[in-house]
């Protein structure tokens, strides 16, 4: 009864990680440089989580459990940061339907890998069939989504994003959603080890600021305009933010609710928000009518991730 009670918060970050995406699109358009957009996005995170930690400082890890965190752990925000950047980069290009579609198809195939084989310190689970035919259902809702990306409203498409070229980013965007499936594994050990909730989060998001704020001064050019800075609405440095609720969810959650009814609820969440983004070309977004075809591909990942959070 407990875990169903955090159901909604779930949601409500499923649906901010979607908002995040398309609000992200419209910072990288008004930024106009792809590294100064990402660290600007990212900056309001590592703030208001160093504040929360220094207001709420304990428990603090101990030399034990600091001693057994492994290498990787504190690269679970950097591994979903990509997400972050492919959504600055390419969904004004393929739409968010096609995009979120994507990232969350290759996040939980990932997953179900990850179960199975035991990587990354999980317990090996074996081959499961009903899961991986959840996979499956996601992967055919996904492509009948991805394939109406191209039709806008009226029935033409709408830049060149929508179309071929748009079709051609759609691997990186698979490794964009392997790598948040990875980032969520190794942000959860991050938790354990540092135990303190604020801090792990403030360690996964330092390093992707440094990153990111070191490829902008490697690559300074082009920079926004007067015109561009002038254009910045004050929602959109708050993109990366919004992306950050869910991160914290699976911090606090996961063990919570068990790792199949969190990723079953905040994926429905995302994936739905995602394709009324289109729909209605909410937050700037070109718009794409949610026809036949999307609405049978949304029914088909929404049946798989019932198979998945149940079996």
């Amino acid at each position: 009864m407990t875990a169903a009670l955090l159901y909604p918060f779930i949601l409500v970050a499923g649906a901010l990680q979607a908002l995040g995406n398309a609000m992200n699109a419209q910072l990288r358009g008004r930024m106009v440089n792809p590294w100064l957009a990402a660290t600007v996005s990212f900056l309001p995170i590592v703030f208001v989580f160093t504040t929360l930690f220094l207001t709420m400082p304990t428990p603090l890890p101990s030399l034990d459990s600091l001693s057994r965190m492994p290498w990787y752990a504190p690269l679970g925000g950097l591994a979903g940061a990509v997400a972050v950047f492919g959504g600055l980069a390419f969904i004004d290009k393929v739409g968010a339907g096609p995009f979120n579609g994507l990232t969350l198809t290759a996040n939980i195939l990932t997953s179900l890998a990850m179960d199975a084989l035991g990587l990354f310190g999980l317990q090996a689970a074996g081959f499961k069939p009903m899961p991986w035919l959840g996979g499956l259902l996601m992967a055919v809702g996904v492509t009948f989504i991805a394939r109406s990306g191209g039709k806008s409203e009226g029935g033409e498409g709408h830049g060149e994003g929508h179309g071929m070229s748009g079709k051609l980013l759609y691997p990186f965007i698979l490794v964009a959603g392997a790598l948040m499936a990875i980032g969520v594994v190794w942000n959860a050990q991050l938790r354990g080890a540092l135990e303190n909730p604020w801090l792990a989060a403030t360690v996964s998001f330092v390093p992707v600021v440094f990153v990111f704020a070191l490829m902008f001064l490697l690559r300074p050019s082009p920079l926004p305009t007067r015109d561009d800075v002038a254009g910045v609405r004050w929602w959109m440095p708050l993109a990366g933010l919004t992306g950050a609720v869910a991160v914290f969810a699976g911090l606090l959650f996961v063990d919570k609710v068990g790792a199949g009814a969190f990723n079953g609820l905040l994926i429905t969440a995302n994936l739905l928000t995602s394709v009324a983004l289109d729909h209605f070309g909410w937050f700037g977004m070109k718009r794409v009518k949610a026809g036949p075809p999307r609405l049978i591909g949304a029914a088909l990942m929404v049946g798989g991730i019932v198979l998945i959070s149940l079996f």
